[in-house]
C-alpha cells in the first residue's frame, strides 16, 4: 500500500494484517482527493458540484448548513456560491422566517448543469469505488452502516460513556 499519510505503517505489520479500522481510515483519507480530481476533470469545482448535488436533494439551505454538510469553511461556501450565482446556477434569497438569514437555492440552469455532469462523474467515481466483490457486498455494507452508527454515537466523545477523554494533548 502506498503511504496514506499516517507515517510509516510497516511497524504494524503487512497491509493484509492491519486492523480494519486502520485500513478504513487510510482508504477514507485517500478517497477525498481522488474524488476531487475526478470531479475537476469534468470541468467543475468539486465543492460546486457537491453543493449543487446537496441543493437538488434539499433546496433552500443556509450557507452555514451547506458548509457543515460539505465539511468546508463558510468562507469556501461563500466563494463557491458567488461563482455559481454569477453563472446563474444558484440564487440567494432572504429567509422569510429570519429576515437576516440568507438561503441558497438551485436554479433551473443549476439543475441542468448538475444533471449533465452527474452521470459521467458518477460513472468515473464508480470505477474507483466499485471494488467490492458481489458476494462480499452484504458484509461490507453491514460493516459500513455499523461504523456510521458508531461515528454518530461518538460524535461528541466527551458525552459518550465508552470514551475516556484523557486530556493529555496527544
Amino acid at each position: 500500500m502506498e503511504n496514506p499519510g499516517f507515517g510509516d505503517l510497516q511497524p504494524f505489520g503487512p497491509d493484509e494484517e492491519l486492523p480494519i479500522g486502520q485500513l478504513f481510515a487510510a482508504a477514507a483519507r485517500l478517497s477525498m482527493p481522488v474524488a476531487w480530481r475526478i470531479v475537476g476533470r469534468h470541468g467543475m469545482s468539486p465543492i460546486g458540484f457537491f453543493l449543487l448535488r446537496l441543493l437538488t436533494v434539499e433546496d433552500g439551505l443556509r450557507p452555514s448548513e451547506v458548509a457543515k454538510r460539505l465539511v468546508v469553511t463558510p468562507a469556501t461556501v461563500t466563494s463557491v456560491v458567488d461563482t455559481l450565482e454569477r453563472n446563474g446556477h444558484v440564487r440567494r434569497e432572504r429567509s422569510y422566517r429570519d429576515r437576516r438569514g440568507v438561503l441558497v437555492y438551485i436554479t433551473d440552469d443549476g439543475r441542468r448543469l448538475f444533471a449533465e455532469k452527474s452521470k459521467p462523474i458518477r460513472r468515473d467515481l464508480g470505477r474507483v469505488y466499485d471494488v467490492v466483490e458481489e458476494g462480499d457486498e452484504p458484509a461490507v455494507r453491514r460493516f459500513l452502516l455499523n461504523l456510521i452508527k458508531q461515528f454518530e454515537n461518538h460524535a461528541n466523545a466527551e458525552d459518550h460513556p465508552d470514551c475516556e477523554a484523557k486530556g493529555d494533548g496527544a
